[in-house]
């Protein structure tokens, strides 16, 4: 028998510690890092690389015409990442490089620096030490198809590209009104960003080339060449409209620049959905379940199936049924352990609903390994969650269930004899959502990376906001 075609047992803590610690991506970077540089000995290169530690520093590039903003927003960036501003004017006024020293020179010729010198400029820079430990950003760099070209055969990839657009009637009015302080490099406009103090606004300059036949012909060479550089950033480009305040196109960038890729590595999916009563726990688990193949772990239903079974375990969860007691923790973590250490929760994934419903049971479910790497909370006001479970009923002679308002009964005979769960009643579900908003705070502070879902709305407009949740990377946190 060929040893492949026998069923892997791998252990749960193996795809857990893969995805908390970045295994896939790591191994990623290191062999794009030795391709590009292709080293003589590769183990030291790695050591060194691995050391670093910098594969998830800033790497951005802003690109846009003109007085589009992308210099402020650009700077509001780099103060807010702490990372390192690139630009055309700082790297060739760099004092202590000789490739600045001659590019200065052909600038003062032809008012023009070669791309290939613009290019070894960059390079020269982003090899420095604080580029490498703290990221970059580029401001309107690169400006051609060719420089692109450069940059990408010298390995120098972003992650994030943001290329801003407005109409050029509009920017050519922000450009005419453009000054800037020689001191500080900040730019203002006579219209709409006028320094308060006097004292700047007195050694405010207008820089070169802001004229409207200037700033047209710059439009013109911009529009040429952008077209032929966004295709070179296919999955890492986002367009954001620079006609709005400047504070909300800095928002839409920080908040791009802050979300992760989609990665190529493998995704175990294990879900977590937490919620009151009545929230849509159990439909949002099936419906993960049907499209993804996710194993659906309903606590309550585990407890039932364990009666069932007839074992040990099954008959004291029984005597706690019988004396309508709740079921103690440690009797539903043994339950719930058996049942995500099978095969297929581990190889498939797990979407888990009842539990925990505390912050002990929190940690007992963490000490045991079992990390969910999506957590979602469903909220839902007081007044939705009556109406949903008071309303509902039950016919006792075909068991057809009805709700007063959305499914109410075909005929007044069947309505008649209808009969309501003692659950449903709404002294008990007042009583269930006080447990739950009660413990609410403590679970949201120990998932911290939870996502909360309104789930007052449409079933598959919630189920959509969580497949949208589970596929893409957890947004990142700046405190």
């Amino acid at each position: 028998m060929d040893a492949t075609s026998a069923p892997h047992l791998i252990p749960s803590e193996m795809p857990q510690y893969g995805e908390a610690n970045h295994i896939f991506e790591l191994m990623q970077s290191m062999l794009e890092q030795l391709l590009i540089h292709q080293p003589q000995d590769p183990i030291p290169f790695m050591i060194e690389h691995l050391h670093r530690d910098n594969d998830h520093v800033p790497k951005i590039i802003i690109l846009g015409p003109p007085a589009s903003g992308k210099t402020t927003i650009a700077m509001w960036l780099c103060k807010h990442l702490s990372t390192n501003l690139l630009t055309r004017g700082n790297l060739i006024g760099s004092e202590f490089s000789s490739v600045a020293a001659e590019a200065r020179k052909h600038y003062q010729k032809c008012k023009k620096v070669p791309d290939s010198l613009l290019i070894r400029l960059v390079q020269e820079r982003l090899t420095e030490e604080d580029c490498v430990r703290r990221g970059w950003i580029l401001d309107g760099i690169p400006q051609t198809r060719e420089q692109v070209l450069m940059m990408q055969t010298l390995g120098f990839a972003p992650r994030h590209v943001i290329v801003l657009n407005a109409p050029d009637s509009v920017l050519i009015e922000r450009n005419l009104g453009k000054r800037i302080d020689p001191v500080t490099r900040e730019i203002y406009h006579t219209t709409f960003d006028w320094p308060p103090e006097a004292e700047v606004q007195n050694r405010l300059l207008a820089p070169e080339g802001i004229s409207e036949v200037e700033t047209a012909r710059k439009l013109l060479e911009y529009h040429r060449n952008i077209i032929r550089i966004l295709p070179s950033y296919p999955r890492i480009l986002k367009a954001i409209s620079a006609d709005q305040p400047c504070v909300d196109v800095f928002y839409q960038a920080l908040t791009y620049v802050l979300t992760s890729h989609r990665s190529n590595a493998p995704f175990t999916p294990r879900v977590l959905l937490c919620g009151p009563t009545g929230s849509g726990k159990s439909l949002q688990a099936a419906l993960l379940a049907e499209k993804y193949g996710l194993v659906n772990v309903c606590c309550g239903q585990l407890l039932k199936e364990a009666v069932k079974d007839q074992s040990k375990l099954g008959e004291l969860i029984q005597s706690y049924f019988d004396k309508e007691m709740p079921v103690p923790d440690n009797v539903i973590v043994k339950v719930l352990k058996g049942r995500l250490d099978q095969p297929d929760c581990v190889q498939r994934g797990w979407v888990l609903h009842g539990f925990p419903q505390d912050l002990d049971q929190a940690h007992m479910l963490a000490s045991l390994g079992y990390s969910p790497n999506r957590v979602f909370f469903l909220n839902m006001p007081l007044d939705s969650i009556l109406e949903r479970l008071t309303l509902r009923r039950v016919d006792p002679i075909t068991g057809e269930r009805y709700h007063l308002m959305y499914k109410p009964p075909p005929t007044l005979e069947i309505q008649a004899r209808l009969l309501q769960n003692p659950k449903d009643a709404e002294d008990q579900v007042r009583l269930q959502m006080d447990l739950f908003y009660r413990n609410l705070s403590e679970l949201e502070q120990f998932f911290k990376q939870a996502i909360t879902v309104n789930g007052d709305q449409d079933p598959y407009t919630v189920f959509e906001y969580i497949e949208s949740g589970i596929i893409n990377p957890l947004p990142k946190k700046v405190f």
